[in-house]
């Protein structure tokens, strides 16, 4: 059987070369003049036998590699090249379905004719996108027309003709050429910015290298795993050590590219772009400029090494970021940023305190907030025997200290945008909130369990406790606060999790490939889960708080279970532990009384408005190229904007603005999710301890009652 199998895929293979062939002669070229035509190096059969190997043995799911598996791997590496159907034609995917069932075979045995067949496809069809575009951008557009662009097009069919590919590509280049329309630019200078555009990312597809395509496809094959699992190639590898080439030094973010535009993957906390609260994951960066006045330079298209190089600079210089929002409507209009370079040292990114007066029914409350951007340990100081080395759960028990002797009746743990680090700080963390017991489970690859337990018997908080997360905490955040909510030590607050309840580990396919002095790059492999001590897993839920906000990040791709090969939720059998239950009692109250405050405050009626307004364009699917109608939407952005700003103007007594007016620092939106956490947090301090004296907004004394049944 395996034997009749081969000899049909060596037949397709040699079908493959003879395709690709044809493809160059119909387009006016013979293959001999593809100087640029990629092939494997003799490194990558060897490579991508050893990947699968590796995967079947070390992955969590122990995953077999077959046809159906084959189907996955076609369908992930065509659109890694081209995911909106832009490029393709139907007659190109129509031959590459023929390899459908092959893949599996052709990465066992260690031939890549048919990768490397689609990528020179693509890039053949780059080359004719880029010749339509220069003859296109000769002339100007008709912004008066009535007609729309199809901004999603992943679930249409692809385009028949080259005429088809042509239409949509003209109605592209009319949304770019209208964008910089509307942002007050002349044609020649429009000209001139997308023929630059498409000019960087022709230079950039021309510098793909063999690696490139190999990587890409490997990556194709490992997502099918989980998205966490991927290859890195021996240069990625080389960086892996200082966050990979996806290091934005300087501001204090990763990046990546996607497709022709470079995305914020992760702001690093304690730097510049952390401290801004301006950009975010998944922000597009369309353009950077240097100092306070010099001119945007288009990064659209661009290398990402190249757009790095941009905005690396001196401590204490100046860049600017033209940014495409995450959460912003299609076709609204880019915002300026403005961030002064710095270095991330970890002092920036240890946990911080602060003590809050709040006015909540009639009384003052003073509470304590902890801030904690990551779960960071200093190791090297550690293994140095330093007293003083740094970690999460050292300074949060300083912090603790200092908030007590404050006197504060409460104290909240702000989570939000942590996206994890050490495992041993999160239970140990967890640790100064329980006397002992296990923190979280962990489950290998082998099937063997493990409980991971908090090793200090002794006690850093035990009063009212607060837990704020939101989508962007991952990992050791979500294993802090998932044993908080299953103690019942204290209330979860905010929205869903992440989910990412995996743990990777990194192979080097040096080690396992001897017979030769060559570089093989490394294989981060997925080899456990994390479980509650409950037995439910983290990975792909994630936490769900005990009483939940309105975000639009709920509705954005953004998130575990909006990843196509997340590995599932699941159970296991639960940990022995003992309930320390502080809040279950009072949990429906507390809901009741944020749910009343939530439907009086604006702030969160502009967050439904802004969820509604997104959802409903978010399925339309569709911006208009009229430019009357996009100014139209501009102004009614602006005019919302404006009103909002002067409502909060007004609350505080102030004048309002004018349209266009510069809009005060004081006068942007607040931290209502921050402001509610510590009302919920002033409402547990009150149920916990109903008798205790109250000083009144009169400076009188009173005692709250409140019923207890």
């Amino acid at each position: 059987m395996r034997s009749s199998k081969l000899t049909v895929h060596f037949v397709k293979i040699i079908a493959a070369s003879t395709a690709l062939l044809m493809i160059f002669l119909l387009n006016g070229m013979n293959a001999g003049e593809r100087e640029d035509r990629l092939k494997p190096d003799e490194t990558h059969p060897i490579s991508g036998k050893m990947v699968t190997k590796l995967l079947r043995r070390f992955h969590y799911n122990h995953k077999t590699i077959n046809d159906s598996t084959s189907s996955e791997i076609l369908y992930l590496y065509i659109e890694g090249y081209d995911g909106n159907k832009m490029y393709f034609l139907a007659s190109d995917i129509e031959n590459f379905e023929q390899y459908r069932y092959e893949l599996d075979n052709a990465v066992s045995d260690g031939d890549l004719t048919i990768p490397y067949l689609i990528y020179n496809t693509w890039q053949l069809r780059v080359a004719q996108r880029i010749d339509f575009i220069r003859k296109r951008l000769e002339s100007e557009f008709d912004y008066a027309s009535a007609e729309n662009l199809l901004l999603d097009r992943s679930e249409l069919p692809w385009a028949a003709t080259t005429d088809d590919l042509n239409e949509l590509w003209r109605k592209r280049l009319k949304n770019d050429a209208l964008n910089l329309k509307l942002a007050g630019k002349e044609w020649s200078s429009i000209q001139e910015t997308l023929l630059q555009r498409y000019k960087n990312f022709e230079t950039r597809i021309k510098q793909y290298q063999s690696e490139d395509v190999f990587s890409y496809f490997i990556n194709a094959l490992s997502e099918t795993y989980d998205p966490h699992t991927s290859y890195f190639s021996p240069i990625s590898s080389e960086n892996f050590g200082i966050d990979m080439s996806l290091s934005l030094e300087g501001i204090g973010a990763q990046l990546t590219s996607e497709g022709e535009f470079t995305r914020v993957v992760k702001i690093i906390p304690g730097g510049p772009a952390d401290k801004s609260k301006m950009l975010w994951a998944n922000d597009k960066i369309v353009g950077v400029a240097q100092g306070e006045n010099g001119n945007f330079i288009d990064v659209i298209g661009m290398r990402l090494d190249d757009v790095v190089q941009k905005i690396r600079g001196a401590k204490g210089s100046i860049v600017r970021l033209d940014i495409m929002a995450a959460d912003a409507p299609a076709g609204s209009p880019t915002k300026e940023i403005i961030l002064v370079r710095d270095k991330v040292v970890l002092e920036e990114r240890a946990a911080k305190s602060d003590t809050l007066e709040l006015i909540h029914e009639g009384s003052r409350f003073k509470l304590g907030v902890i801030t904690i951007p990551s779960f960071y340990i200093d190791m090297e100081a550690q293994r140095d025997n330093d007293p003083n080395y740094k970690s999460t759960t050292r300074d949060v028990r300083k912090l603790i200290k200092e908030l007590q002797e404050a006197e504060v009746e409460g104290i909240i743990i702000d989570l939000r945008r942590n996206g994890g680090g050490s495992l041993q700080e999160a239970i140990e963390l967890t640790g100064l909130f329980i006397e002992d017991g296990p923190v979280v489970q962990v489950k290998s690859y082998v099937g063997s369990k493990k409980v991971e337990s908090d090793p200090d018997p002794d006690i850093a908080y035990t009063g009212p406790l607060a837990v704020i997360v939101d989508r962007f905490s991952a990992s050791a955040s979500e294993i802090f606060s998932s044993a908080i909510q299953d103690y019942g030590r204290g209330v979860i607050v905010g929205n869903q999790t992440f989910g990412k309840g995996t743990v990777q580990n990194l192979l080097s396919l040096d080690r396992f490939i001897r017979a030769s002095d060559k570089k093989y790059g490394q294989l981060k492999v997925t080899v456990a889960k994390f479980y509650r001590i409950t037995g439910s897993s983290t990975q792909h839920r994630g936490v769900i708080p005990d009483i939940r906000f309105p975000s639009i990040y709920n509705e954005m791709d953004f998130g575990e279970d909006k990843q196509l090969h997340a590995l599932p939720w699941d159970e296991i059998s639960p940990a022995l532990f003992r309930k320390r239950d502080q809040v279950s009692l009072y949990l429906s109250r507390l809901a009741v009384k944020t749910k009343i405050r939530v439907e009086k405050d604006p702030e969160f009626q502009y967050i439904r408005e802004d969820i509604e307004k997104y959802i409903m364009e978010k399925n339309a699917n569709t911006i208009s190229l009229s430019e009357s109608e996009r100014k139209k939407l501009r102004d009614e952005s602006e005019e919302l904007k404006y009103k909002r700003v002067n409502a909060r103007r007004l609350a505080k007594g102030l004048a309002p603005l004018k349209i266009g007016d510069k809009i005060p620092a004081d006068d942007r939106v607040s931290d209502v999710i921050l402001s509610e956490s510590q009302h919920i947090l002033a409402d547990l301090v009150s149920l916990t301890n109903p008798g205790a004296p109250r000083i009144a907004i009169n400076g009188e004394r009173k005692v709250e009652k409140e019923n207890q049944q």
